[in-house]
């Protein structure tokens, strides 16, 4: 490597602000690849110069970017000094005119007859040793005229484009590679001349240069200058060439560029590449297209340079195979008898064997200059294109040719770019690793590197690209297999928590990793135990049991399903529900010791989360495409998962819930099992008794626990099994019939209790109203999924929240609650038994009138309690409630005519209701407060269901757009709480009405801007802090209509009208006759949108502020007129036709009035037609 006064210098890993740097080799030193055994442990690992830092080009659209500082270094930035380098060899090879010979070694050097040599190459080399430690500026290249540029006698052009180029045919594509390599080789040995003029004529056409090479050019200049004429026939209007073109042609181009050059020299590896003329010009052609300032070139020649070598690289394969089938044949032939040997097939074979080994050296060199000339440079180019072509294709040169690439002084560029800032950079590198470490035959040779750069790969399984995380988690998976000593307990804990990602990829593969390294069975498994009667364990017990263990350690118990979603592709264990049962039924034998209790809980949830996923075969919430297309393998795979869990569980499932049914947490997860049965197998496998079993547990359930989720998921369950589809249905409507009687008897019944006591002035004991609470709360969950309407419970239940609104002496605040909530499911129970027709002894006109009776006694008084109540509970359920009602009953029900006369709107007052709850209860700062994480996390997420709530009524169109401005204004400030849901309102608005969403965001930005003029007073200081988050605001607006601004004109136009209406009213300062508007300033807010308007809807809109402000723009161009002057400004951008003009008074005055409560403009005196004119727009 490099040194420093005679010094190795140490090289670690690159700095974590990496920024790769890019040097043209016009002013980089070398690096020499010939100390590769004696400076692996002193510096082929040393710390990454990053000191030398020219960029190419810019990231302009112009595939002609030339860097002013080419050429440059800074003197303070320089490292390399005359005294400080050492003179370094490198090989090169000839160009067409001059005479290669190749020395004893194989090397290739240059006669001093050659004329054109690598010109271009040598510059590239050159090292800096100037005495100022500064290189000789390289000149820039000459200034492009403008207009047509003048031609060149050498230079020929065609309008019409040759069709029989190598570049025209292969990019049609009309005939096979094969064929158009066979048909150049004939060309070549015919004239190779005009053979190589077409293979470097088809690497300029690559590029997207139109210039062409002639007969002249090619022998009488050198390959420098034809590069720089080629430069000047760039087009440079277009950013576009070949390589990163769209379209599904240049596609197949790419594809079949890169295809040609390995046919190519597959096709000519055994005379043609050693012929010391082709490969050589090649070469230096596409060294020198690999420097050029011109992206294009650059990307174009660094990818055939790269593809070049890695059919080099095969060559040198085959040619390997080729001198050990020699080498055998030689000593076999040597070995035998003086009699039996046959002399000239010695020599023959000998001969052979060194033409050989001189056409693997020529190679080797070829692969070598190549490597420094292109790889060496272009490894770390501005573009991260061609830095990733370098990347992919140094992996394959390592996995098929290892004996020559495999080696440190090769693995620190991938460990180096393994801190490149783009992410498909990084995946090219991981990559490239991958089939390495997957191959324990190269296991030795990646000892160095793993030991330096393992840390940055496993920080890697962090990355923010989810490509790159997952790459580099598959990566630590190979290092484990084959360098397990490697990675350290803290190594391996860091992906053990990606299980939990909300990313299911990377979750799968941190899957993978865990099963790898702790639940894969090996020889150190000890034998199978038997349990206490005998029974044999089955293979995956320890496994399962390690399972919980880390379940329990992860302190994630929120997230099993997550962790099973992890596993569940990977192992098997996840399925084997016979093992997981017999864990949870099954006595530990002789040494086995015993799950304690919060081993079965984690066992049990682990095991539901498992029947859960095996039976849909979906994702848990938060993971995977919200809208996945299920292949028909998938659908079939889960119908037969669903078959095998249930004929399992329907047997084991009743023991279960007999072992765990005073467990109220065990219990709630075991009653969701039968959901994900398949119904059918209870009649098709005699399995009743089962049945009735089952049903018989859930009623004891019902009756001896009050806990919300175990009676929530128990009311799903039976929901589940009475669908009247089922042959059981029969059976389970009985059971839930009785299990009904038994809640309604019980209610009855503490409710006279509790009136009894209430009308004899006592006070219920703690017994008694946990009575009543409970059985309240059991006929409220069983209502929101069961029909309790024929039990007639809503008078009573009603008629006890009335009480509670009239502050009457009532039941506790809980019980409350439930009512509420049981008379919401009452009504929507009977809008279902109307809608299906399903009334039991009634006709439809009476179901028709009590609904809509309960409907009205319902929403008016849960409207009442949100505004009066002071219990909170009472006012939640209310809100949730009205707003779940207002959806239930909308519009929509008017396409049945027996439902239309149902539809419910809400009033203006019903619509300022709910809009003062979310902007009291919602909208609120944090509390400083000491809570728990928990529970400020139960908070937040209360308080977005309300809002929820209230944007579902505008998505819905129950509520008009309008009444959402309250909501947007808080968008930039409570963008962290709420910021998905109101962006989410945002696109749904604009769906149903443009012009009314735009009109809205203006809406809540002038609430904004009063809200500010009122406590800032009458002038409103511009730079404050507040101003500024108004704009913010308007710019997170601005960016929502997206960059189609043809399909948003009206809305746009609209906008600028509400927005100069507001700001010019009133147009008289009360405080200042002579001043500004008093809400001018909210011009500067409407500024932001002026780069969505077209530029003729710029001038209509112009055209009406003038209209407003009659005499123009105000003489005096003070600070309180400047937002004017900001606005205008913004609409005459680059418009030459429309000059300010300068009144004589400040501005002219037209009489308006204030809108009406709606914060709505009224423009009554305005001129019709020039409205109408505008609106037009």
């Amino acid at each position: 490597m490099l040194r420093r006064g005679g010094k190795r210098i140490r090289m670690d890993d690159p700095p974590e602000d990496y920024e790769p740097p890019f040097t043209p080799y016009s002013v980089q030193p070398q690096t020499p690849m010939d100390q590769q055994s004696s400076n692996l442990f002193g510096g082929q690992y040393g710390q990454y110069n990053e000191s030398v830092s020219l960029h190419y080009d810019s990231a302009t659209a112009s595939n002609m970017e030339y860097d002013q500082n080419f050429g440059q270094v800074q003197h303070s930035m320089n490292v390399f000094s005359s005294n400080e380098l050492e003179e370094i060899p490198v090989p090169t090879l000839s160009s067409g005119r001059g005479r290669t010979t190749r020395s004893s070694r194989g090397r290739i050097s240059v006669t001093p007859a050659g004329k054109k040599g690598l010109t271009a190459a040598a510059n590239s080399q050159r090292v800096i040793s100037s005495p100022e430690d500064t290189p000789v500026p390289t000149p820039s290249p000459a200034p492009r005229r403008r207009g047509r540029p003048r031609k060149n006698p050498v230079m020929e052009h065609s309008s019409v484009e040759d069709e029989s180029t190598l570049f025209c045919i292969i990019r049609n594509g009309k005939s096979s590679l094969q064929q158009i390599v066979d048909e150049w080789i004939e060309q070549y040995k015919a004239d190779r001349d005009s053979g190589l003029r077409a293979i470097m004529q088809f690497f300029i056409s690559a590029s997207g240069c139109k210039g062409k090479i002639t007969s002249q050019m090619q022998s009488s200049m050198e390959h420098a200058a034809i590069i720089r004429r080629m430069t000047e026939e760039f087009d440079e209007e277009s950013g576009e060439y070949p390589m990163i073109m769209s379209g599904p042609q240049w596609k197949k181009f790419r594809s079949n560029f890169c295809d040609f050059v390995q046919t190519l020299v597959k096709q000519c590896q055994y005379s043609i590449i050693y012929d010391q003329y082709l490969m050589d010009n090649v070469i230096s052609l596409l060294t020198g297209l690999s420097d050029s300032q011109v992206r294009a070139f650059r990307h174009t020649a660094t990818l055939a340079a790269m593809k070049l070598m890695t059919a080099l690289v095969d060559v040198a394969l085959t040619v390997s195979i080729h001198l050990d089938n020699t080498s055998r044949q030689y000593e076999a032939e040597r070995q035998k008898t003086r009699d039996k040997r046959a002399s000239d097939r010695l020599e023959a074979l000998l001969a052979k064997h060194q033409e050989l080994e001189e056409n693997m050296d020529e190679i080797k060199n070829m692969l070598t200059y190549t490597f420094k000339s292109v790889f060496v440079h272009r490894y770390r180019d501005i573009v991260p294109e061609i830095r990733a072509i370098c990347m992919a294709e140094i992996g394959i040169w390592m996995k098929r040719f290892p004996q020559n690439f495999l080696d440190d002084s090769y693995l620190k560029y991938i460990g180096w770019t393994l801190h490149d800032k783009v992410g498909d950079v990084r995946l090219r590198c991981l990559q490239a690793l991958q089939p390495l470490y997957a191959s324990e035959e190269l296991k030795g040779k990646l000892e160095l590197f793993t030991s330096k750069f393992k840390d940055r790969v496993v920080s890697m399984t962090l990355d923010k690209e989810y490509d790159v995380a997952v790459q580099a988690v598959r990566l630590i998976i190979s290092i484990h297999k084959y360098h397990r000593e490697i990675l350290s307990d803290k190594d391996c804990e860091a992906v053990y928590e990606l299980v939990f990602s909300s990313h299911r990829a990377v979750a799968q593969a941190a899957g993978e990793f865990l099963n790898e390294r702790l639940f894969t069975l090996d020889d150190t498994t000890p034998p199978a135990l038997r349990t206490h009667r005998g029974k044999k364990r089955l293979p995956n017990t320890p496994l399962i049991r390690d399972l919980v263990q880390f379940f329990i350690e992860s302190e994630l118990h929120e997230h099993g399903a997550y962790l099973v979603d992890s596993l569940i592709d990977s192992n098997e264990m996840m399925k084997d529900w016979e093992c997981m049962t017999d864990l949870l039924m099954e006595d530990p034998g002789s040494g086995e010791e015993s799950l304690d209790d919060r081993q079965e809980t984690s066992l049990i949830e682990l095991m539901t989360c498992c029947i859960k996923q095996a039976a849909t075969g979906e994702p848990p919430v938060g993971r995977g495409p919200t809208r996945k297309i299920t292949t028909v393998k998938e659908t079939k795979q889960a119908q037969d998962d669903r078959v095998r869990l249930t004929e399992h569980y329907i047997q084991t499932l009743p023991l279960l819930l007999g072992k765990y049914i005073a467990d109220p947490e065990k219990v709630a997860n075991l009653l969701l099992i039968p959901q994900y049965f398949d119904m059918e197998i209870y009649t098709t496998s005699r399995q009743e008794k089962s049945l009735e079993s089952l049903l018989r547990l859930m009623q004891n359930v019902v009756e001896r626990h009050t806990d919300t989720e175990v009676l929530e998921n128990c009311a799903k369950t039976l929901e589940v099994l009475c669908t009247e589809d089922h042959a059981i249905y029969s059976r389970c409507d009985v059971i839930r019939s009785t299990l009904i009687d038994g809640l309604v008897n019980k209610l009855r019944e503490v409710l006279d209790d509790h009136a009894t006591l209430i009308a004899g002035d006592e006070e219920p004991n703690e017994d008694e109203v946990f009575a009543l609470v409970s059985s309240l709360k059991k006929v409220a969950i069983f209502w929101s999924c069961h029909n309790l309407g024929p039990w007639n419970l809503w008078d009573p239940l009603f008629n006890a929240v009335r009480e509670a609104k009239d502050l009457i002496r009532s039941m506790p605040p809980e019980a409350i609650k439930y009512c509420i909530s049981a008379c919401y499911s009452a009504i929507l129970w009977e809008l279902l038994q109307l809608e299906n027709g399903s009334g039991r002894g009634t006709s439809a006109a009476q179901q028709q009138k009590q609904l809509r009776d309960h409907l009205d006694a319902y929403i008016p008084l849960m409207t009442e309690l949100v505004i009066t109540s002071n219990v909170a509970l009472f006012r939640e359920e209310a809100y949730i409630s009205v707003c779940d009602l207002l959806i239930s009953f909308c519009k929509q029900l008017e396409d049945n005519p027996l439902l239309r006369p149902l539809v419910y709107e809400p009033d203006r007052g019903l619509q300022q209701t709910l809009n003062d709850f979310i902007q009291t209860y919602v909208f609120v700062e944090e509390e400083d407060e000491e809570h728990d994480e928990h529970t400020k996390i139960e908070e937040l997420h209360k308080r977005r269901s309300y809002l929820s709530s209230f944007c579902k009524l505008v998505v819905y169109n129950v509520l008009p757009i309008k009444t959402a401005a309250d909501v947007f204004r808080h968008y930039v400030k409570y963008y962290n709480d709420y910021g998905d849901i109101i962006k989410t309102t945002l696109g749904k608005a604009r769906e149903i009405n443009k012009v009314s969403c735009a009109r809205t965001m203006i809406l809540s930005l002038s609430v904004l801007f009063r809200d500010l003029s009122r406590d800032t007073g009458s002038r409103i200081d511009r730079q404050s802090e507040e101003f500024v988050s108004v704009k913010e605001l308007a710019k997170r607006f601005a960016l929502s209509f997206g960059l189609d601004a043809l399909k948003n004109r009206e809305a746009i136009t609209a906008l600028h009208r509400d927005a100069i209406l507001f700001a010019t009213n009133p147009l008289e300062n009360p405080n200042d006759p002579t001043g500004p508007p008093p809400n001018l300033a909210f011009l500067e807010i409407g500024a932001e949108f002026t780069n969505k308007l077209l530029k003729q809807d710029k001038r209509m809109v112009l055209q009406f502020l003038d209209r407003i402000l009659t005499m123009g723009m105000p003489s005096s161009r003070g600070e309180e007129w400047q937002p004017l002057l900001l606005y205008r400004n913004s609409l005459v951008h680059g418009e030459t036709d429309l000059p300010p003009q300068t009144a004589r008074r400040a501005y002219g005055r037209r009489r308006r009035d204030a809108g009406g409560d709606d914060g709505e403009i009224v423009d009554d005196n305005d001129d019709a037609g020039s409205d109408q004119d505008f609106v037009g727009y």
